[in-house]
C-alpha cells in the first residue's frame, strides 16, 4: 500500500504541485477577500452589494496572482533547465506558458462570473453576513474553477504523467 501511494505521488507529482500552488494561493487570497468584503460592507453599508462584489474580486486577484506566480516559480524553477548545458529551454517554457495562459483564461472567466454572480445575489438576499456570502460564493466558484482548470490542462496535454514527468509538457 505504501509503495502504491509513493508511486501515485511520483507519477502525478506535477499535477499535485500545480493544484497545491493554486489551493495555497486561493486560501490566502480567500482570507484577504473575506476580511475586505466585511470591512467594505461596514464602511459602505448593505446597499452597495455590486460594488462590494466587484471590489472584493479585484482585491482577491491582486493578492492571488502574485502569490501564485511566486509559488509556481519556486516549485518549478529547475523544470525548464537543460541538464546538459544548464541553460533555460525557452521553447519548452514558452510552450507551457501558452497552455497555462489558455487554461487560466477560461477558468478565471468562469470563476469571475460564478463568484460575482453568487456573491452579489447572496448579499442582495440579506440572509447572510457579507463574509458568509463571500465564503459561499468563493467555495462554489473554487470548485467550478478546479474542475475547469484541470479539465482544460488535461485536454491541452499539459501534464506528462509517468516517467520523467519533471517538465510540465512535451513541446512536440
Amino acid at each position: 500500500m505504501k509503495k502504491a501511494v509513493k508511486e501515485f505521488f511520483r507519477k502525478y507529482r506535477d499535477i499535485l504541485l500545480l493544484n497545491k500552488t493554486i489551493a495555497v494561493s486561493g486560501i490566502i487570497s480567500f482570507v484577504i477577500g473575506m476580511i475586505f468584503t466585511e470591512s467594505y460592507a461596514g464602511f459602505a453599508g448593505p446597499e452597495s452589494s455590486i460594488e462590494n462584489s466587484i471590489y472584493t474580486l479585484v482585491v482577491g486577484y491582486a493578492s492571488y496572482l502574485p502569490i501564485f506566480a511566486y509559488l509556481f516559480y519556486r516549485d518549478n524553477k529547475d523544470r525548464y533547465v537543460d541538464p546538459n548545458s544548464g541553460t533555460i529551454n525557452s521553447h519548452v517554457l514558452i510552450h507551457d506558458i501558452r497552455k497555462l495562459f489558455a487554461a487560466f483564461s477560461v477558468s478565471e472567466a468562469v470563476f469571475i462570473v460564478t463568484k460575482t454572480y453568487i456573491h452579489f445575489h447572496l448579499l442582495e438576499l440579506g440572509y447572510l453576513e457579507p463574509y458568509q456570502a463571500y465564503f459561499v460564493a468563493e467555495l462554489i466558484a473554487w470548485i467550478v474553477y478546479f474542475v475547469s482548470m484541470n479539465s482544460i490542462l488535461k485536454a491541452v496535454k499539459m501534464y506528462r504523467v509517468g516517467e520523467n514527468s519533471r517538465r510540465l509538457s512535451d513541446p512536440s
